[in-house]
């Protein structure tokens, strides 16, 4: 009998704080709530759509009229000649966009931060947040004409390799690097804006604390600056691998040819020509229902995993 009264003292309790949180701040519980609409207007409610993976939906019939079909679109997704190809490339970009790519905004923010001269800091900003700016299409552009027969980048790879490459981007083997250096420079600039916010936060008592003691410039950032944004890093790496089946199919679409699909296809592409081009909804609908579990499962992990062994998470 005590336990209950207790559970529905605890329960009550809980209700008060809540109730007087609001009374507290309910200004800003009313600038939320656009926020909110907009989240169950266009994230949540648009999930009730993936019920058609498994029916095989029909236009005219509407989503509830469709026959059920269970698991088939995603037997059909695993036994495809597609599945294996498609699996590693998307993991293979992600993978390396993680191992070359993820560091380089970090070091970039590292080298901003021990500038002195604001106005070259400032100039550094500028030029490595400009192509952030850039509109992919523009971006793709860009890439399809350097790299193509007359492009200074085919140039040069064929005046330093020996080669003689009519196209980079026909070329399977060199689709992978293209990808991933263009998504590098276009993304580094802007993505180092969080850790120099991060390292803005950062004791400058504990410097000269390290500089007492007789520490350099580099022990001062193994031992100071590194782990005083390791919290900021451990996030953005937990976000980055839960995004490591995900590669938006934009980028891909516009740069991808019919003779270099080996390579360059993913899972994106696959379920944008299976749904827009070929008009099979419920089978793009199982391939990117997939795509989204694994996803999932990938950031639980790996949030699990950087508690264990960092005491950092996102949740």
């Amino acid at each position: 009998m005590a336990k209950k009264e207790k559970t529905i003292t605890a329960k009550q309790g809980w209700g008060t704080t809540v109730a007087n949180d609001f009374r507290r701040n309910k200004w800003i519980y009313l600038l939320a709530v656009p926020a909110v609409i907009w989240y169950i207007i266009f994230c949540y409610k648009p999930m009730y759509g993936l019920i058609i993976a498994f029916k095989d939906y029909k236009g005219i019939l509407g989503i509830m009229g469709s026959p059920w079909v269970g698991f088939k679109h995603f037997e059909s997704f695993f036994s495809s000649i597609y599945f294996g190809r498609l699996i590693k490339n998307t993991l293979l970009l992600n993978v390396y966009g993680i191992i070359f790519g993820f560091p380089i905004p970090i070091i970039l923010a590292l080298m901003m931060n021990e500038l002195r001269s604001q106005k070259y800091k400032k100039l550094i900003q500028t030029t490595s947040y400009l192509p952030h700016f850039i509109s992919l299409v523009v971006v793709c552009g860009m890439v399809i004409d350097f790299t193509s027969g007359r492009g200074f980048i085919t140039h040069y790879a064929n005046v330093l390799t020996g080669n003689d490459y009519k196209n980079l981007l026909e070329e399977k083997q060199l689709y992978k690097a293209i990808y991933v250096v263009s998504d590098i420079w276009q993304t580094a600039g802007w993505g180092s804006i969080i850790y120099l916010a991060a390292l803005s936060g950062v004791d400058m008592s504990l410097y000269e604390a390290e500089k007492i003691d007789g520490a350099g410039k580099w022990k001062q950032l193994w031992h100071v600056t590194i782990p005083g944004i390791m919290p900021t890093i451990v996030i953005m790496f937990i976000l980055k691998i839960g995004a490591v089946m995900s590669i938006g199919a934009d980028k891909t679409i516009l740069l991808y040819k019919e003779i270099t699909y080996e390579t360059s296809d993913i899972i994106s592409s696959y379920v944008f020509r299976q749904g827009i081009g070929g008009g099979n909804y419920s089978f793009s609908t199982a391939v990117g229902l997939f795509n989204s579990i694994i996803n999932l499962i990938l950031v639980l992990s790996a949030n699990a995993l950087s508690k264990k062994f960092t005491d950092s998470g996102l949740f």
